[in-house]
């Protein structure tokens, strides 16, 4: 029988992130949410140096350089630098937003702090960080409001670049996926081999489940990345429909939470980094979700709280902490 002691190690070691995590979203509550405003291009630096020193040190993984080892940490400063971009992006836009909307010359300063990170997260290469980062600064643009004719002129210009992308920016195994997505039986060994044994996991769970760790393609270690990219494949296995429905209307909750901070917060910085770090957690939702159920290629974002990885639960909890840091100063104009 399977007794999942195995997996020992990786809940030991997940416990001392989510406690370490805890800690570090205590440290955000405590210190106001304005005073990152003041201090938005120091993190920025911080974390842009740390994507650049992946390239010196950066420890090779899974076949890409995206991880800092610094101590006996080791480190993934993509997602650290989701914050940083949110922070940044919520300081230039609530010096610049108007009723009318943004114009373009009010945007190049945003997509040059967005651009910087993303060409250097995509060489790693970290397609799925990667997009996080452009899905948040598009949400966040979105929230503060652009102008009619920017919106269209930039979606226009999105289209133009799908090609461009396709052609020059994705490697090989990344088309691979794409391909994959739409056509999984096309590999069913190689590259459709995570979609569809994904797709065998969530439909033999059917609605509660067949139990706590008697889950047969996550025993019988059929599912890759089970603990980390599809952690929602094992939970669908084993508590079925019903379990997955509780940890969406969770999901739902949070979100909600962290819409009505930013409706109801009176500073514009405030509100526009509530709005950021709620999109943040969105799109990790959203992406793994349809990434798991074939609905989308498989580019690696972790399901937040729920997915192994330090890095993942230590930036999830740090946007928490500061989205309770703005609930409690939602009525400070200044």
């Amino acid at each position: 029988g399977y007794d999942g002691t195995d997996l020992h190690p990786l809940f030991k070691k997940q416990g001392v992130w989510m406690a370490t995590g805890f800690c570090i979203m205590i440290a955000s509550v405590v210190i106001d949410f304005r005073e990152l405003d003041k201090l938005n291009l120091f993190i920025y630096a911080i974390c842009v140096g740390l994507l650049v020193a992946i390239y010196l040190f950066g420890h090779v993984g899974g076949g890409s350089r995206r991880w800092l080892i610094i101590g006996f940490v080791r480190m993934q400063p993509s997602e650290l630098m989701k914050i940083a971009l949110i922070i940044s992006l919520a300081s230039v836009y609530s010096d610049t937003v108007s009723p009318e909307g943004l114009g373009f010359q009010n945007l190049i300063k945003p997509a040059i702090l967005c651009l910087i990170p993303f060409g250097l997260i995509l060489n790693q290469p970290d397609l799925g960080s990667g997009l996080l980062l452009l899905l948040i600064a598009g949400s966040i643009t979105l929230f503060v409001k652009v102008e009619k004719r920017v919106f269209f002129s930039l979606a226009g210009i999105g289209l133009a670049i799908v090609p461009l992308v396709w052609f020059v920016g994705l490697k090989d195994y990344q088309k691979d996926r794409i391909l994959t997505f739409i056509d999984p039986d096309r590999d069913p060994l190689g590259a459709g081999y995570h979609i569809i044994q994904s797709k065998i996991a969530i439909g033999s769970g059917m609605l509660a489940g067949k139990g706590f760790l008697k889950g047969t393609q996550n025993a019988l270690s059929f599912l890759p990345e089970q603990h980390t990219d599809f952690i929602l494949s094992v939970l669908a296995e084993e508590w079925g429909l019903v379990g997955c429905g509780v940890l969406l209307i969770l999901y739902f909750i949070l979100l909600l939470w962290g819409l009505n901070i930013s409706y109801n917060c009176r500073n514009m910085f405030g509100s526009i980094l509530a709005f950021g770090i709620t999109a943040m957690i969105f799109w990790q939702i959203f992406i793994n979700i349809g990434m798991v159920m074939g609905l989308m290629p498989v580019v690696g974002v972790p399901l937040p709280l729920v997915s192994y990885g330090g890095s993942s639960v230590v930036t999830n909890m740090v946007g928490f902490g500061i989205l309770m840091n703005i609930s409690m100063r939602k009525f400070t104009t200044t």
